[in-house]
Parts: C-alpha cells; sequence; structure tokens
C-alpha cells in the first residue's frame, strides 16, 4: 500500500451536512501538517502514512483499526498510529470532532534524541494505539488551537514540543537522561528575551544562539529559572508593559510595542499577574 498525505485522504470523499475539516501548517515546524475536524458519516479508507499520526478527540468516539484491532477514541484519551502502519477511521454514533497532527519521523526522532541524549537513536514507536492522559490530551489541545490561531507561535512551538516530549516518555518506553545544569545557554536566552522581547523569537531561534536543540532547551530553561521560556518571555513582556503604562501610554499602544499579539493578549497576561487590568494600572497612576 503507498503511504499519503492527510490532504489526499481527505480529497477521496466530500463531506456532508454538519462535517467540516481544516488542513493547516504548523509554521514552527517544517512540513508539519495539523488537521481540526467533526465528521458525522465520513469514513476513512484504509491508508497509511509516511509521518505518525498523533491527536486527541475533542467530543464524541472516532473507531478505527489498526494492526488488526479495533479501537475506540474518546476525550480525555492520545491517538497513536506509528508510520506506515495501515489504519482506517469513522464515527462512532452520532460523529466526533477532534485534532491531529503528523509529524515525520526526524522531527520525533530529534525530540527523543534530546530526552535521551543519544543522537543514534532509532525510530521511536508507541506500542498502544489508544492511551488514557487527559493531561497530555489537553497540552495537546492547547497547543493545536494555539497553531491554529497564529497569534502566539512560540506558544504553540514550545506547548506542542512539549506534548511529543511527553508522549515519548510515557507512551513510547524512551529512557529520559536528567537535565543538566546548562546555566550559560539558559543565560543566554533570558539576555535575548530581555533584548528583544517585542520580536516573534522562536525556539529555534533560541537553539541557535544557545547551541541547545529546542526541546532540551525548554527543560534546562525550566530547570534554572522555574518557568518555560514562553512563560519567561511573557513575564518579560508585562514587565516592559507596566512600566509604559505607568509613563501613561494607552494599552493598545503598549501592546503593540511589548510584542503582544493584540490588547486583549496584554489584558489577560496583565490581570494574571498583577490582579487589576492595564487600563485601571494606567488610570492609577494617572490620578
Amino acid at each position: 500500500m503507498e503511504a499519503v498525505t492527510q490532504g489526499e485522504t481527505l480529497g477521496l470523499e466530500p463531506l456532508v451536512a454538519g462535517e467540516r475539516a481544516k488542513l493547516f501548517p504548523a509554521e514552527r515546524f517544517d512540513g508539519l501538517d495539523c488537521l481540526a475536524a467533526t465528521f458525522r458519516q465520513h469514513a476513512y479508507a484504509p491508508h497509511q502514512h509516511d509521518s505518525y499520526v498523533m491527536g486527541v478527540i475533542e467530543a464524541g468516539c472516532e473507531t478505527f483499526r489498526v494492526r488488526g484491532a479495533r479501537h475506540y477514541a474518546r476525550p480525555g484519551q492520545i491517538t497513536f498510529v506509528n508510520p506506515l502502519e495501515t489504519h482506517d477511521g469513522e464515527p462512532y454514533g452520532p460523529g466526533y470532532s477532534y485534532r491531529m497532527t503528523y509529524p515525520e519521523v526526524g522531527l520525533i526522532r530529534e525530540v527523543a534524541a534530546s530526552l535521551s541524549g543519544r543522537d543514534g537513536i532509532g525510530t521511536p514507536f508507541f506500542p498502544q494505539p489508544l492511551v488514557d492522559d487527559a493531561e497530555g490530551a489537553a497540552l495537546f489541545a492547547a497547543a493545536h488551537r494555539a497553531i491554529e490561531d497564529g497569534g502566539d507561535l512560540l506558544a504553540g512551538e514550545e506547548m506542542l514540543l512539549r506534548f511529543y516530549a511527553r508522549c515519548l516518555m510515557h507512551h513510547a518506553d524512551l529512557a529520559v537522561r536528567p537535565v543538566g545544569v546548562e546555566s550559560g545557554s539558559v543565560a543566554r536566552a533570558r539576555e535575548v528575551f530581555e533584548a528583544r522581547y517585542e520580536e516573534d523569537l522562536s525556539l529555534a531561534d533560541l537553539a541557535r544562539l544557545t547551541g541547545l536543540p529546542r526541546h532540551h532547551l525548554i527543560r534546562a530553561f525550566r530547570r534554572e529559572t522555574g518557568l518555560t521560556p514562553h512563560a519567561y518571555l511573557v513575564d518579560v513582556r508585562v514587565r516592559r508593559a507596566r512600566e509604559r503604562l505607568r509613563r501613561g501610554e494607552m494599552p493598545g499602544d503598549v501592546a503593540a510595542a511589548t510584542g503582544f499579539c493584540d490588547q486583549p493578549h496584554l489584558t489577560r497576561a496583565f490581570k494574571a499577574r498583577f490582579g487589576v487590568t492595564p487600563g485601571a494600572f494606567r488610570a492609577a497612576h494617572a490620578a
């Protein structure tokens, strides 16, 4: 059987009323496709992918057959199909909504090498096509939505890498090496955030500047600071926003100047850290 892309499988059968399918790229991951879909009747014929298939059901139930067994995927679970495994898929009951990614073998090997500390790692294998992991499913859904929205690309990039790492650690029996002390590299990343907080930075940018692989940088940064790189960057942006608001600048202008995608994004981050909205903070200092 010849492997096909997800776009090709979607094109084999037209959608009916009440169904939708949105295929979009993950911009920070070269060649990674993401799918958000709702199906009432749509059924996939048996097919294979060169890539992995990883994702979650958000509502309803999908049934699929892989490795000679039928499975029933529901919310709170994660589905895995390894490269070149023949599988199908169809609604069980009234339908289902789901989110999927199709990561290439090279990407999963990259994360696995970072976790294990071994560059010559083989192709990771997920022995169970369906696992109960509500926390992992929630992390994946948040990452997928951030990538689809496109407003905070670093958030989506970081969460998706963390999801793949979680899956390798908990569901692929990968031996994980404890993260070591990387004070110099983490300090360099912090300097970049402090100096370039208004830019649309990526973990790939930071990896080049620090010499650490993307996911290793996430682990090392969290070990040193207690925050992930994205959380640290948001903190820097909020601190810079507070300085501007104290000087009387308008919240919308402040959001644009400090790297937030819009004013509501600034408001959520600011209130989460200071308990008041940017407008209220500005007004208090104008009195």
